[in-house]
């Protein structure tokens, strides 16, 4: 194989490899943001990894709305986001799945939040997103993560 030869399959596969990435990723605009979902259960599975991190949350059948869901202090964040408002819209998921995906943001923002590694075995509570459209997966875009006693804003970085 020459050395052109050579540079030419490494670009494919490396764009191939970029490609791949870029239909794992779901931008913002694939969510419903008209209807915030509340979801909290036990992290059994984590991929602390770019472009976003993720985590399977297995939920208990009794899934049930917090009471105080509404009042909880929001972090600001620097994108314009009415916190309240989405806590006081946030609803179940009609779907009943018992495993859902979590999309967190990136790990540079997680970073900026200060949020650290979430360790299998932990629960935690989100509001946040389902697809539009909730067909296959159950894949939750997290909005808002409640976690030992903390809060983080996942849309953008702190205010």
């Amino acid at each position: 194989m020459q050395r052109r030869d050579v540079i030419q399959a490494g670009a494919a596969m490396g764009l191939g490899a970029w490609t791949g990435m870029a239909l794992a990723h779901h931008g913002w605009s694939s969510f419903d943001q008209n209807r915030p979902i509340y979801l909290e259960g036990r992290v059994v599975e984590v991929k602390w990894r770019n472009p976003h991190a993720e985590l399977v949350l297995e939920v208990p059948e009794t899934l049930r709305l917090p009471s105080d869901l509404a009042q909880r202090n929001l972090p600001a964040q620097t994108a314009g986001i009415d916190g309240p408002a989405l806590l006081a819209k946030a609803v179940l998921p009609t779907r009943r799945d018992r495993r859902w995906e979590i999309e967190l943001a990136p790990l540079f923002r997680l970073g900026q939040w200060q949020m650290s590694e979430v360790r299998e075995g932990a629960t935690l509570s989100t509001v946040g997103f389902t697809f539009k459209e909730e067909k296959g997966e159950a894949i939750l875009r997290a909005e808002y993560v409640f976690l030992d006693g903390k809060v983080y804003g996942l849309r953008s970085s702190p205010a």
